[in-house]
């Protein structure tokens, strides 16, 4: 961690080129308490030397220059917070990236929280994509069987075709489906086993 905190002395130049977004209004610029600000960012598992960096931009606007050994000590606090095995799940779960933060005699839980989290929020993504799929496929066909009511007859063959097709794609998107929730299911089971015993590996299948 100590050369962490010099790496942000080194880098501040060229992460305040990256910085566009303000982070701080000038008010809280004025009254920041760096302290708390860092145990916040280290939370929240932001990228240090881009978030100290981003905080320095936006203070530039009132002249204030953030108090760099505060915020980092801050941070570190904050980050004995995020660096636990649930935190991992949380933010799996939520979707969230992961800034490789975490010093190695945590990133292990936290990564197994992490990972299980984000295999859970692939799942249900998928099975997402594929209802909303599966949904403009029916959409499809109504509309095709409407102008199918209507059509000549040399057009009613190449429109049952299309429609034939459809139903062949919502079919396997059905057992596609089912596929990914047994997935899903057994992923469910690992969380709440990993809830209960969060400083554990996962067992094996089948324990």
């Amino acid at each position: 961690m100590i050369r962490l905190f010099l790496a942000l002395s080194a880098t501040i130049g060229f992460g305040l080129f990256l910085v566009s977004c303000n982070t701080l209004s000038k008010e809280e610029c004025v009254a920041a308490d760096w302290r708390v600000i860092g145990e916040s960012d280290g939370a929240a598992g932001y990228e240090p030397q881009q978030r100290f960096a981003a905080h320095a931009k936006s203070c530039e606007r009132v002249k204030i220059v953030p108090d760099q050994t505060i915020w980092f000590q801050g941070y570190q606090t904050g980050l004995v917070r995020y660096c636990t095995p649930l935190s991992g799940l949380a933010r799996g779960q939520a979707g969230s990236g992961y800034a490789n933060v975490c010093p190695p005699e945590t990133a292990p839980g936290f990564l197994r929280g992490f990972n299980l989290g984000a295999k859970q929020y692939g799942l249900q993504q998928r099975l997402t994509s594929m209802q909303n799929d599966y949904s403009s496929k029916e959409i499809s066909i109504d509309e095709l069987s409407d102008k199918l009511r209507d059509a000549k007859d040399e057009e009613r063959s190449e429109l049952r075709r299309r429609i034939e097709d459809l139903e062949d794609d919502m079919h396997d998107i059905r057992r596609d489906q089912r596929d990914v929730q047994d997935d899903l299911d057994r992923v469910n089971e690992d969380v709440e086993w990993f809830q209960r015993n969060p400083n554990v590996a996962l067992p094996a299948p089948g324990y």
